[in-house]
């Protein structure tokens, strides 16, 4: 399951976070529908890291919804570094949320790292201030990260952001010091405005700029879609660690291959299908415990093209992978695909959502007043995970 590249000497130190340490310098972001209990979970068995459940919006949290109090809850292994990324807009909100998290310890678990997002680029978010658009109000940002950071005492408080709204609109800087400020131990910068959404190609250029800037560490994100590009972006930007989102999908042993690079090995994984067959088997039953084997092989069905991507596979037994309903099924069509080595003209693709430019949807006047200290109204969501 392993190729052997080209020694290199990059060696990434840990990532330290407060008391919280993370060996290697990895962070699993927050995806929807994606980064549930049983995908950290399987990816945690490829790799050590930090691995963050799907975003929970705070409103929802301090409202008690039974869908966010059933998604912020850790595993079994990650009871000691259990990892949270809230959205909210309203500082007291976030506050509120913070300490239901912190100190009533939410579906029995307290948090090790609570991230804060304002990179979401999606419409329905930034056109009521929320995500991408919300450093713009700097003031706002300074609040909510202000109020977050006491909230949580002892728990480390990182925030998540892109390079701006638009190319007019720049916004990294001033959030990475407001961050260091008001006492977040990290900032994650993702190398896109948020009217690129996820197209074209990442500019860590930024990435190296916030390194100069502040003194916290600045996790890279935005186009690691193999280990060696996680190299590049350290030896490049001078970044304290990476964030791993749509590189992962369908390839959670991405963060073994992460691990050897950072420690210096030159191991990276090319598994066979049959090998990917047994992974993919073992996603499907891990998401069967959690939700039932119907609905876990159902969530499981988006998983599978991204898992097959490459390889010579029929379009009949595509569909019905596509169409799973048991994990017998699973096993039984899985079993007919003949062996084959890993496609390698898949390396270094980008995986999942892709988009074209477009105009970021944002409140009436949001633009006029950067200090403006009022949180949008109604931008708080009402359902966790995007």
């Amino acid at each position: 399951m392993t190729a052997t590249l080209e020694p290199t000497t990059t060696v990434l130190p840990p990532l330290r976070l407060g008391a919280l340490t993370v060996d290697p310098a990895v962070v699993l972001a927050p995806m929807a529908g994606i980064t549930n209990p049983a995908f950290r979970t399987l990816c945690r068995e490829f790799g050590a890291g930090l691995y963050v459940c799907e975003m929970i919006t705070t409103r929802a949290l301090v409202e008690r919804s039974a869908k966010t109090l059933q998604m912020v809850r850790a595993t079994a292994d990650e009871k000691d570094a259990f990892s949270v990324q809230l959205y909210g807009v309203d500082p007291a909100t976030v506050g509120r949320a913070v300490e239901m998290l912190v100190d009533e310890g939410v579906a029995g678990t307290r948090p090790a790292h609570i991230d804060l997002n304002f990179g979401c680029p999606v419409p329905k978010v930034t056109r009521k201030g929320g995500g991408s658009a919300l450093p713009w109000r700097r003031v706002l940002l300074r609040d909510i990260v202000r109020t977050a950071v006491r909230a949580a005492r002892d728990v480390p408080v990182t925030i998540k952001t892109r390079i701006g709204i638009d190319a007019d609109h720049v916004t990294y800087l001033d959030a990475g010091r407001i961050a260091q400020d008001e006492g977040a131990a990290a900032i994650t910068l993702h190398g896109r405005t948020a009217d690129q959404l996820y197209s074209g190609t990442a500019d860590w250029s930024p990435i190296t700029r916030l390194v100069e800037a502040v003194d916290i560490p600045v996790l890279g994100n935005g186009d690691i879609w193999e280990a060696d590009d996680a190299l590049r972006m350290v030896a490049g930007t001078g970044c304290a660690g990476v964030v791993i989102g749509r590189g992962c999908l369908g390839r959670p042993w991405l963060f073994g291959d992460l691990a050897a690079a950072f420690a210096g090995r030159p191991s990276r994984a090319l598994p066979t299908l049959r090998e990917v067959a047994a992974i993919m088997h073992r996603h499907a039953t891990l998401l069967s415990e959690e939700q039932g084997e119907l609905h876990g092989c159902t969530d499981f069905r988006k998983h599978v093209a991204w898992y097959l991507k490459g390889f010579s596979v029929g379009s009949d037994t595509r569909r019905a992978l596509a169409m799973v309903s048991g994990l017998g099924e699973l096993a039984g069509l899985l079993a007919g695909i003949p062996d084959q080595p890993y496609p390698t003209g898949v390396l270094g693709a980008p995986r999942g959502r892709t988009s074209t430019p477009r105009p970021v949807s944002l409140p009436e006047g949001w633009l006029a007043d950067r200090d403006d200290p009022r949180p949008p109204t109604g931008a708080e969501l009402e359902v966790s995970g995007g």
